[in-house]
């Protein structure tokens, strides 16, 4: 039986594992202006500390 449908169950392990990867990237999306934002501050930082 598992000869006879392996290529839908790798499709469809494939689809599952790509939604769940896009799920991931998309609830553990920083914002671009968070990102700037904490740039920036690290970039100060640096430039105090020297």
């Amino acid at each position: 039986m598992l000869a006879k449908y392996w290529k839908k169950i790798c499709i469809l392990i494939l689809i599952i594992a790509c939604i769940f990867n896009i799920m991931l990237k998309l609830i553990k999306k920083v914002s671009l202006n968070t990102e700037l934002i904490d740039s920036a501050r690290y970039t100060y930082e640096k430039s105090k500390q020297n």
